[in-house]
């Protein structure tokens, strides 16, 4: 008995699928991302799990806490094409998708790709640019494909779409649909830097002279491994009881009193894909009820909305999201 028990002790766990090149591939972008961005983990983290989760992400903040600055390295540590629109309130949709121009030489149109066929889009202030402007990215965000002239065009792959706004400016900006939002597997919020990442920011600012911030960063990844790792999170194992628990949860926030709107089934699948990039990541080839709680907040923050009497009292629908996970009884 008791060499049985020494055996079973000196048993290590492995897992059915082979996460250590993904593990390895993730430390790597972070390192790059920190050669240059002081802070900021929690944003690093969602952005990374939104592209292995074949996702897009929102990115809202004050303006100078580094949200272009993060997309733009990120692009750089990985070798896929990468392209920055900037939107304005003029900004029309053929400005994105791209136009369809008559050639004298062959008496016919030809369609010209817009800077949205690329791998990486950068949006920047996407609250900017008028509702018929944001409406143009319904399809490629939801299909990966646009129509032109009865024509499909596919998107490459990876495709993600990184989207920057500012939460405080109101004057010239436009208020995203719930349409648009719900394409967003997350929104993250990035807030200010401590004292201490402060002083490191300006430090590093002061050190860095005649250098550019984005000739630090190297490419440690590809897009065929993006695609692998992608191929490889789908395969991470969920139990029927924390479906249920996922479930549970987005079927609370449409009966919250608080909440004027609840999430919608994409909501429930987005929690299911970010949850198992995060157990992906953190080397599991399982989903734990505490991956699910990491993806919920990001996933559902920006989806559900809360009611008018709730918000006049200072109510945030983080706040309320919170409460309903607490809630909702976790699976043993």
């Amino acid at each position: 008995m008791e060499e049985t028990r020494q055996e079973n002790e000196n048993l290590e766990f492995t897992n059915r699928i082979d996460l250590t090149e993904l593990q390895e591939s993730v430390h790597k972008i972070k390192t790059q991302l920190n050669k240059v961005i002081v802070g900021q983990k929690e944003m690093i983290d969602l952005l990374i799990v939104a592209i292995f989760s074949d996702g897009h992400a929102l990115i809202e903040g004050v303006p100078g806490v580094a949200k272009t600055m993060t997309t733009k390295l990120l692009s750089r540590a990985m070798d896929i094409d990468f392209s920055r629109i900037q939107f304005t309130p003029d900004l029309m949709p053929s400005d994105i998708l791209g136009t369809s121009i008559f050639n004298v030489k062959t008496s016919e149109f030809e369609f010209k790709k817009g800077p949205v066929f690329s791998n990486m889009v950068l949006i920047d202030e996407i609250n900017r640019a008028p509702a018929k402007t944001q409406a143009a990215l319904f399809e490629v965000m939801e299909e990966k494909q646009i129509t032109m002239d009865g024509t499909r065009y596919k998107m490459n792959a990876p495709f993600i779409v990184l989207a920057t706004q500012n939460p405080i400016e109101q004057e010239g900006t436009y208020r995203l649909p719930e349409a648009q939002l719900d394409r967003f597997i997350f929104k993250v919020n990035v807030e200010y830097p401590s004292a201490e990442e402060e002083l490191e920011i300006i430090s590093r600012e002061q050190a860095l002279e005649k250098n550019v911030k984005l000739d630090q960063v190297e490419k440690v990844i590809t897009g065929a491994e993006i695609i692998k790792y992608k191929d490889l999170i789908t395969q991470i194992k969920v139990e029927k009881n924390l479906l249920e628990y996922i479930a549970n949860i987005v079927v609370n926030t449409r009966s919250n009193s608080f909440l004027f709107l609840g999430a919608s089934p994409r909501a429930s699948i987005s929690i299911l894909k970010a949850s198992k990039a995060f157990a992906a990541i953190n080397g599991r080839d399982f989903v734990t009820p505490e991956d699910i709680k990491n993806a919920a907040i990001p996933v559902l923050e920006h989806r559900v909305i809360v009611t008018p009497e709730r918000e006049m009292e200072g109510v945030t629908s983080k706040q309320i999201i919170e409460q309903i996970i607490e809630s909702v009884e976790i699976p043993r």
